[in-house]
């Protein structure tokens, strides 16, 4: 879409929390008005209307959406978004499993700022289905480079975790 369209996306977004919890339908009429303006097979209406369902707490109505909007092609970063927001959505549905089945290809996808976000989203599934230590890991992992001292040893622990021979 255009730049003023995202513009006014942005915008909405940045009100959101003016929206008491009570007026959640208002905020996601904004959103569905703001999508009415998108081509009917745009991959942006299903992914904006599936991060304000999921963001007034309605995991389950955001799952299909962000399905959909990955398969009408979303991509790149909000591609990468989408699929860090349905995996979140996943385990809040108790679909953990299916979160990290689609968030693991995501480790070794191009790095971009989103890299630490994958990794806790992963974490969180992967104890919600009793990995801890390989989430614990990953949470290091993604911590360590942002400390200003043991980033080596912090690192490593990580890797402990998941290997300890190694």
């Amino acid at each position: 879409m255009n730049q003023d369209w995202e513009d006014r996306v942005t915008a909405a977004w940045a009100g959101f929390d003016d929206y008491a919890e009570e007026d959640a339908s208002d905020f996601r009429a904004v959103i569905d008005a703001l999508v009415a303006e998108l081509p009917s097979d745009s991959p942006l209406g299903p992914f904006e209307q599936a991060c304000a369902w999921d963001s007034t707490g309605h995991s389950d109505k955001a799952v299909p959406l962000y399905r959909e909007a990955l398969a009408r092609g979303l991509e790149g970063y909000k591609g990468r978004r989408a699929k860090i927001q349905l995996s979140s959505s996943l385990r809040n549905t108790g679909r953990a499993e299916e979160g990290v089945k689609l968030l693991t290809p995501e480790l070794d996808s191009s790095s971009d700022e989103l890299d630490d976000a994958v990794r806790a989203t992963l974490a969180l599934c992967l104890s919600s289905l009793g990995r801890d230590r390989e989430g614990l890991s990953l949470v290091l992992g993604a911590l360590a480079p942002h400390l200003p001292r043991y980033q080596r040893s912090m690192a490593n622990y990580a890797r402990a975790l998941v290997d300890p021979e190694g």
